[in-house]
């Protein structure tokens, strides 16, 4: 409810701005870049961007993150990859205040500039916030409010500005820095490295680091703009508007490795109850494969059938074998036909080759996975050799 009123006091004052004319910056004005620490959901997990001006009589923030969940068709659109955002400009303490009530740090970063490109930056923003131009196609790492940033500052100051590498230390894969913003074991996660693939897992540039805030943050601290053929710094000053401790989100018992993990025991347990005793527990083997059949579905569906950039060429379908769902009926039966035998050695070789995919970084996957894999690879042994012998 509260963000929902902070959205209608937003919408008000974004068109009392909208239909203000374009003003002439005073030499006092400021133009900033801000970056905001993550919050306790996903989506807020990685932190935030946005822009700042501020002169005498206004203060504004141009926030390129802003989407509504009641929007037409916004969950149909978010699946198929054809999520819009938009840039909404309104006043800097109402962007304050959201993230005070949510305890989470605000930086500033005020950017060293002549009085014209403080001027350009004024009326780039002033114009991408008119309604016909503010709504862009998001993309979470190719083209977010974070990404945004540089692309202005590039486009404004033009060869004046350089951003340096030297803050990149390491080369690291787009699944690799975002890993190291949200903690591998939640749900969150595990959906995410779930239901996106390999290109994923390309090394990502010094400029395509900057889909995260952090990033940005140390990107422009690292950069330098020309005067005159004099080369200063980018970031005239920086300070915090809001100092928190950074909110970790900590895993749960109901975090996905617990209870993979549990379930995993529980399917070991029955396994060797079912070897013991001779036997075959249909319900288990239906509930496995049927479960991995239907994530595989999902793979397939969003590979095959949606704009998303990052979900084509997923190997989890390795273990999340679409298949599945029409086998799980199959291994119902009492009677299993001969050719189910040949369907578990294609699974079974499909997970040997997933350690392959693993340790050559062709594709990371999820930690949380581990006991299920550990499972399948067991329990399709167990049944491979039970229909061996005819036991059923």
């Amino acid at each position: 409810m509260i963000k929902k009123l902070f959205f209608i006091i937003l919408l008000i004052f974004s068109c009392h701005f909208s239909f203000s004319q374009h003003k002439q910056l005073s030499p006092l004005a400021e133009v900033s870049i801000i970056t905001a620490g993550p919050g306790k959901v996903l989506y807020e997990g990685f932190g935030h961007s946005t822009i700042r001006i501020k002169d005498n009589d206004f203060d504004l923030a141009y926030n390129y993150g802003i989407f509504d969940f009641d929007s037409p068709n916004f969950y149909l659109n978010f699946t198929k990859g054809k999520l819009y955002y938009k840039l909404q400009s309104y006043p800097f303490h109402y962007f304050v205040r959201s993230y005070q009530d949510d305890k989470r740090w605000i930086k500033e970063q005020v950017l060293h500039l002549n009085q014209e490109e403080k001027q350009q930056f004024y009326e780039y923003l002033e114009n991408n916030a008119k309604p016909e131009n503010s709504t862009y196609l998001y993309d979470p790492f190719y083209n977010n409010c974070a990404t945004i940033l540089r692309e202005i500052t590039e486009q404004v100051l033009t060869n004046r500005v350089t951003f340096n590498n030297s803050h990149i230390q390491s080369k690291q894969s787009f699944r690799q820095l975002m890993n190291t913003e949200i903690s591998w074991n939640n749900w969150g996660s595990f959906g995410i490295n779930l239901a996106l693939g390999s290109k994923l897992d390309n090394i990502a540039t010094s400029k395509e680091h900057m889909f995260l805030p952090d990033y940005v943050y140390t990107g422009f601290k690292n950069a330098t703009v020309s005067h005159n053929n004099i080369t200063h710094p980018l970031i005239k000053k920086e300070q915090f508007i809001l100092k928190f401790d950074e909110i970790k989100i900590q895993a749960s018992l109901f975090s996905p490795f617990y209870i993979f993990s549990l379930l995993a025991f529980i399917g070991l347990f029955i396994t060797y109850k079912d070897i013991k005793k001779n036997k075959r527990s249909r319900w288990l083997d239906f509930t496995l494969f049927f479960s991995t059949g239907i994530a595989g579905l999902l793979i397939v569906f969003l590979w095959f059938f949606t704009n998303h950039s990052t979900t084509p060429n997923n190997f989890n379908f390795l273990w999340a074998f679409a298949p599945n769902t029409i086998a799980a009926f199959y291994l119902l039966k009492k009677d299993v036909i001969n050719g189910m035998k040949k369907y578990l050695v294609l699974v079974l070789i499909l997970l040997l080759i997933i350690p392959i995919i693993w340790i050559s970084k062709i594709q990371l996957f999820s930690f949380a996975c581990l006991p299920i894999f550990i499972l399948l690879a067991i329990r399709y042994i167990a049944l491979y050799k039970s229909l061996l012998t005819s036991i059923k």
